[in-house]
C-alpha cells in the first residue's frame, strides 16, 4: 500500500533582476492576494547548524575565549540589538529584523541529550524527543487534527525526492522535486503507472493504487490546472541556483498559484562543521551566504503575499561552544532558530539566554537549553494554522505550561 506520494519536475525559469526594499509583511496583509489563505513553511538546517556564529553573542567575552580562531569578529558582526548580532553572511535578512519582521529564538532545542544526527533529527520531526516509536511526524499530526471538508489535496507539500519524517502521516502530504515533471512512486506498482494524467487516473480506477493514487491524480489536476511553473520571480526577486533557492522558488509558485498550500518543508544540508568552520569567511560563511541569499529572494518573490506567510528555520542541534583542534565545533545542544513573516513581532531575540562561562554550560560543553522548539511551533501552528489539539500534535508534552510565548502577534 503505498503512503508516499512524489512529483517530480525539472525547471529553468528566468529570473528577475534588481531588489525591493524589506517591509513589515503584517502591514501588507490587506494587499496579499493569497485570499487569506495562512502558510507555513519551515526549513531545516539538517547537519545541526553552528548556531552560535549564526546569530552572534558578541557582547559575551566568553564567546570569544572560547573560540581564538572561528568566532566572528566584533566589527563584522551585523548589530541587532547590543548583546546578539547576525553573522555578516545573513546580511540579506538582517533588515527584516530591523523593520520587526524577523525575529530570532536563541538557546533552543530538543530537550533530548542524544548528539546522534539521525536520532536528534528524528526526534525533532516526530516531535516526540527521546521516543522512537513514534510513527509520524507533528506536523502531519497538526494537519490531520484540521479537519476541512474541502481541504486541498495539496495542503501540505514537501520540496525534496521523498516525503521527510515530519509530514510522514494521516495528514495527507505530497512530496514533489519539481513542480512541472511529475509521476507516482508506487512501490511495486510503479512501473503499472505511466506518465500522463489520464494513465494515472485509470490505474487508480482499477485499483490498482487505490484511494492515494486518486488523491495523487486530484493533487496533479490541480497543478495542471493552475501551472505554477509559469509563474516567474517578482519584485526583483533572484533566487541563487541551488537546492534551496530552486526549493524557495517553487514553494512561492504554489503560494502563487493559490493552489491551498498550508504547510510547506524543505531541507538543506551541509552544517556539519567539525573541521575548518570558519568566522566571518569560510565554510558555514559560504553556506549562510546560500541561506540567506534563497530566503531574502523568497520574500522579494512574495511581497505583499508574505502577510499570510510565516517561514521557520530548524535544526536538530547546535555545536560545542568551544572550537576543536580541528579549527571546528562537535555536536552540541541548543542552537537558534529564525521566524519570519507576517504577523512576526520581530526585532528581538527570544527565550532566556543562559550564558557561556563554564559553570552554564550544558554537560560543561554546550550552550544550555531555555526554549523547547515544541513550544515555538506549538504557537506557531496554533495562531498561524488555526490548530487547537496541540497535545495531539505534541503528545506527551505539556504546551499550555510553556513559559515562552510570543513570536506571533
Amino acid at each position: 500500500m503505498m503512503n508516499r506520494r512524489t512529483f517530480f519536475k525539472s525547471s529553468g525559469l528566468a529570473l528577475v533582476a534588481d531588489g525591493l526594499l524589506p517591509n513589515v509583511f503584517v502591514r501588507m496583509a490587506n494587499a496579499s492576494t493569497t485570499k487569506g489563505k495562512k502558510t507555513l513553511v519551515a526549513i531545516f538546517q539538517r547537519g545541526a547548524v553552528d548556531g552560535l556564529n549564526v546569530i552572534v553573542p558578541y557582547g559575551e567575552k566568553a564567546y570569544y575565549d572560547a573560540r581564538p580562531t572561528i568566532a566572528v569578529p566584533r566589527e563584522q558582526v551585523v548589530d541587532l540589538d547590543g548583546f546578539f548580532g547576525a553573522h555578516p553572511s545573513l546580511a540579506p535578512v538582517a533588515p527584516y529584523f530591523k523593520d520587526k519582521s524577523l525575529a530570532v529564538v536563541h538557546a533552543v532545542g530538543s530537550p533530548d541529550a542524544t548528539r546522534s544526527h539521525f536520532d536528534a533529527q528524528d526526534f525533532m520531526e516526530s516531535g516526540t524527543p527521546g521516543v522512537k516509536s513514534t510513527e509520524d511526524g507533528f506536523l502531519s499530526r497538526a494537519i490531520a487534527s484540521k479537519s476541512e471538508k474541502a481541504a486541498s489535496p495539496l495542503r501540505a507539500v514537501a520540496l525534496g525526492p521523498a516525503l521527510p519524517r515530519i509530514l510522514t502521516g494521516a495528514g495527507g502530504a505530497v512530496a514533489m522535486q519539481n513542480v512541472s515533471q511529475f509521476g507516482i512512486r508506487a512501490g511495486a506498482s510503479s512501473n503499472q503507472v505511466q506518465t500522463s494524467f489520464e494513465t494515472m487516473y485509470a490505474d487508480a480506477v482499477a485499483g490498482a493504487l487505490g484511494g492515494t493514487a486518486k488523491e495523487s491524480f486530484e493533487a496533479a489536476k490541480i497543478l495542471k490546472s493552475a501551472d505554477p511553473q509559469k509563474l516567474q520571480p517578482e519584485n526583483g526577486a533572484v533566487y541563487p541556483n541551488n537546492p534551496l533557492g530552486n526549493s524557495l522558488k517553487q514553494i512561492a509558485q504554489l503560494i502563487k498559484a493559490n493552489v491551498g498550500l498550508e504547510v510547506a518543508f524543505t531541507d538543506v544540508s551541509g552544517w556539519d562543521t567539525h573541521a575548518g568552520e570558519g568566522g566571518a569567511q569560510g565554510q558555514l560563511a559560504n553556506n549562510l551566504r546560500n541561506f540567506s541569499d534563497a530566503i531574502a529572494a523568497f520574500t522579494k518573490d512574495l511581497g505583499s503575499r508574505m502577510g499570510d506567510v510565516v517561514l521557520v528555520t530548524m535544526s536538530e542541534f547546535g555545536r560545542t561552544v568551544r572550537e576543536n583542534g580541528n579549527r571546528g565545533t562537535d555536536h552540541g545542544h541548543a542552537n537558534v532558530m529564525l521566524v519570519l513573516g507576517g504577523g512576526v513581532k520581530g526585532g528581538k531575540v527570544y527565550g532566556k539566554w543562559p550564558g557561556l562561562a563554564s559553570q552554564q554550560l550544558y554537560e560543561n560543553r554546550d550552550l544550555a537549553i531555555t526554549t523547547d522548539f515544541r513550544d515555538v511551533f506549538s504557537e506557531l501552528l496554533a495562531k498561524q494554522l488555526g490548530v487547537g489539539a496541540l497535545r495531539n500534535v505534541f503528545p506527551g508534552y505539556d504546551v499550555s505550561t510553556a513559559k515562552w510565548r510570543g513570536v506571533l502577534a
